[in-house]
């Protein structure tokens, strides 16, 4: 393995042809694209240490860089360790980079085209358990507006999947109950509707928020289904705060966050058999690809039942196969002392 190169990656660019080009560009963020000071200084950050790796590394010119001196860059941040997804975004960045400078004809191809950073490595989404959002959703106070305000809500960001910023801009209008259960109509990304079956469980708890809990908040013609104490729309950060709140209060170890609930109300759809086009459609998922990583996590929930099984199952013949060793031994020693007399 060829040893991680010691470069300063972060020193300046000796070349100030390249140092000029940059300059130029991260104007031309500022002026034509109205990038914020943030992104301009993001951009710079990774385009630096290439710079640096050209003439340390490469001994070669900006402008003369083809696909192979990329990929050797690659190749140099991960035998730095560094992680895909910084990989990933300095790729970007150069490829941005490239394209300005085709656009002011300093170079004839972009070495960039087509060329992608490491593949970053699944991540499954967290979920609770059935035990866990049980005792979640029955946390808050029932005798309070706030308590009953709350129960609605996080019965609902379970029942429902919806995102917290579709529970945000809910209004009474979009809500029918009935005694089974009821619907919602929700406004996902893009502005784009869709009808949301929610079960009685929900269903009762917003029938109790609405009842009892709404109208000792609400103090004007506030429409909002989820209301303040000051009778104003339920924020984001609101929403965010209360199910942090009670996943303290249940003891749970997991970074709870609204989205915690959404992955959940998944993972248990298809846990009970839901097809995976039906809770692709309640969640407002454009492509089933996105919902097809919740099939990953049942299957990884699956494999761990069974293993959990196999393991039991193992450690049962264990201790069945040791009582009877020993009853045979006693066995044995029985006969022998009987041969003996």
């Amino acid at each position: 393995m060829s040893k991680p190169s010691t470069a300063p990656r972060d020193a300046a660019p000796a070349d100030t042809a390249a140092q000029s080009l940059l300059n130029d560009y991260l104007r031309m963020l500022r002026a034509e694209r109205n990038r914020s000071a943030y992104t301009i200084r993001n951009y710079a950050n990774d385009l630096r240490p290439y710079f640096a790796f050209l003439t340390e590394e490469a001994h070669t010119d900006l402008l003369v860089a083809d696909r192979h001196t990329v990929r050797a860059y690659i190749a140099d941040l991960m035998e730095a360790s560094m992680a895909p997804a910084s990989i990933g975004r300095k790729v970007s960045t150069l490829r941005s980079f490239y394209r300005y400078l085709r656009q002011i004809e300093r170079v004839n191809v972009n070495p960039c085209d087509g060329m992608r950073g490491p593949k970053r490595p699944r991540r499954l989404p967290g979920f609770l358990t059935e035990e866990e959002v049980t005792a979640l959703v029955t946390a808050p106070e029932p005798d309070k507006p706030q308590g009953l305000r709350n129960r609605a809500l996080l019965e609902l960001l379970y029942a429902a999947g919806v995102r917290v910023s579709e529970v945000f801009n809910l209004n009474t209008s979009d809500l029918e109950l009935s005694p089974i259960g009821g619907s919602l109509r929700v406004r996902g990304k893009g502005n784009k509707q869709r009808m949301v079956i929610i079960g009685k469980p929900a269903a009762d708890a917003l029938r109790r928020y609405l009842r009892g809990g709404r109208p000792r908040l609400a103090k004007g013609a506030e429409e909002a289904l989820f209301l303040n104490r000051d009778g104003e729309r339920l924020s984001v950060r609101a929403v965010q705060t209360i199910v942090h709140k009670y996943a303290l209060a249940c003891g749970l170890d997991k970074r709870a966050h609204p989205h915690l609930l959404r992955h959940t109300f998944a993972t248990h759809m298809l846990d009970g058999g839901a097809d995976l086009r039906v809770v692709q459609e309640l969640m407002g998922h454009v492509s089933a690809n996105t919902t097809q990583i919740y099939l990953h996590v049942t299957e990884a929930r699956q494999r761990q039942v069974y293993d959990g099984a196999w393991d039991a199952m193992a450690d049962n013949y264990q201790a069945i196969m040791k009582k009877r060793n020993k009853a045979r031994r006693r066995r044995e020693a029985e006969e022998e002392g009987d041969a003996g007399q």
